[in-house]
């Protein structure tokens, strides 16, 4: 069954269109500039991977707890409310709560595919426009391999959320071809590779496991490109054009920060949206989780040189500033060497 027929809304519903801004720009220069951006095209086409082959579909899940993730990381963990609730009511947010993060995931890596797409399309060199290309056929394959996993295995599929959705949107509007790396490559998915890790560290069945640490393989690849194509152009801007950049970068980031206000799964669930939401924000482990989510983003905001004391106030008054001495390239390097070990593992099965 297609996954548009498993969606909590109605599909008419769930359909999204607006009006682009972007530009179409053509490079008659083949002279390559960037060799750091022509291995990372030559690591891009080497690492192009079938999931058909890859992953073993065949691993069954428990259809009540597919992931197998422990308790302690589920949202409402430790709070009066979660002391409240009935086994099933926390069997039910165990699901639901898996279920709205792959959905993300999916919308997410949709949202990817044609922020890819128009990167190709406008990018001004010709080695990014390159590299870009092989990212448009990574970013399918994940939305093939998110869409498989839920429909084969999950019951439904929760709709985009609002913040992601607004992210998204700026992203694609604006006519600056770097704001399209800013919002996909450096904060959607440095925050994305934050949480394929919990579940690819922390989930027991194997199937989810792989699929996320093999997508983060690819997701490393992407956000180094952001890094590399935005370091070598930021220096080259004036003040005021950076100032723009790291106002688009502070309020990204508190729409990621929202991201995870899922008033939609509460209300399936059966529990008051305000309430849940006001403990499930005010509880320890989710203040940790909210803070992780941006080890990956500010040292890369770091890394390309948006950096000015505005920008640093707003990770501090977020909790995160501490992530910025991180090296966001050793991070990319354990992810990558992480799915090398899980393709050993799939193997000895």
């Amino acid at each position: 069954m297609a996954a548009v027929f498993r969606y909590i809304l109605p599909v008419e519903e769930t359909h999204w269109k607006f009006q682009g801004a972007g530009e179409t720009t053509f490079t008659w220069n083949y002279d390559t500039q960037s060799e750091d951006l022509l291995r990372l095209y030559a690591k891009g086409k080497q690492q192009q991977w079938d999931a058909e082959k890859r992953i073993d579909w065949s691993i069954d899940v428990d259809p009540d707890d597919p992931m197998q993730i422990d308790e302690t990381v589920l949202p409402l963990y430790g709070t009066p409310l979660w002391r409240k609730m009935s086994e099933r009511q926390k069997s039910d947010l165990r699901y639901h709560a898996q279920v709205h993060n792959l959905s993300q995931f999916l919308h997410g890596e949709q949202g990817a595919l044609i922020c890819a797409a128009r990167i190709v399309q406008d990018v001004p060199t010709i080695e990014s426009k390159f590299y870009a290309a092989t990212q448009v056929m990574d970013e399918a394959r994940h939305v093939e391999v998110y869409r498989r996993l839920l429909t084969e295995k999950f019951r439904f599929v929760y709709p985009i959320s609002k913040p992601l959705q607004v992210l998204l949107e700026q992203a694609l509007t604006d006519k600056r071809w770097d704001f399209t790396y800013l919002g996909m490559q450096v904060l959607i998915e440095g925050l994305a590779l934050v949480a394929f890790q919990r579940i690819r560290d922390y989930a027991k069945n194997p199937l989810c496991q792989a699929v996320n640490a093999y997508v983060m393989q690819d997701e490393a690849r992407h956000v180094a490109f952001g890094r590399l194509a935005l370091r070598e152009y930021y220096p080259q801007l004036t003040e005021a054009e950076r100032r723009e950049r790291e106002e688009f970068v502070i309020e990204g980031s508190h729409h990621l920060r929202d991201r995870l206000n899922s008033e939609e799964m509460w209300e399936r669930i059966g529990l008051e949206p305000k309430e849940a939401m006001r403990q499930h924000d005010q509880s320890e482990g989710h203040a940790r989780y909210r803070k992780r989510l941006f080890s990956r983003i500010v040292p890369t905001v770091k890394d390309i040189g948006l950096w000015s004391e505005r920008v640093r106030k707003a990770y501090a008054d977020l909790g995160v500033l501490h992530y910025a001495d991180k090296d966001p390239q050793e991070m990319l390097d354990n992810d990558a060497r992480a799915a090398e070990e899980f393709d050993k593992l799939m193997q000895r099965r």
